[in-house]
């Protein structure tokens, strides 16, 4: 990931790290902890479990689903994701459906919106 975006990448304090306990797998903890220096609204991952909404409220971060994150950034912008799904299958010398295939393993819902709109 840190070679294709660099700019995602966050070093947390440890000392933030350690802190964080209300995240109940110790090696979890780095994860919020980038979050919550990287600013960033949410957390996307698909082990919603580990990270207790109750607990992130706190930080003003959500805990989403990659379907959930994705349907959602379908409904804010569906021109936009379907243009950078189309710029992935091109980067990566692939078409749509290749793309779609892939993603239905960890969106499937986010799949089904998508290709009732091609």
């Amino acid at each position: 990931m840190d070679a294709a975006f660099p700019e995602a990448s966050v070093e947390p304090a440890s000392c933030l790290v350690s802190s964080l306990t209300g995240v109940p797998d110790e090696k979890d903890r780095h994860v919020l902890a980038a979050a919550i220096a990287g600013h960033a609204q949410v957390i996307v991952t698909n082990n919603l479990k580990h990270f207790p909404q109750a607990y992130l409220i706190q930080f003003d971060i959500l805990c989403q689903s990659a379907d959930d994150f994705l349907i959602h950034q379908f409904h804010l912008n569906r021109s936009l994701v379907i243009d950078k799904l189309d710029g992935q299958a091109v980067k990566i010398h692939r078409q749509m459906p290749d793309i779609l295939s892939t993603l239905k393993i960890v969106a499937p819902k986010f799949v089904g919106l998508v290709e009732m709109f091609l």
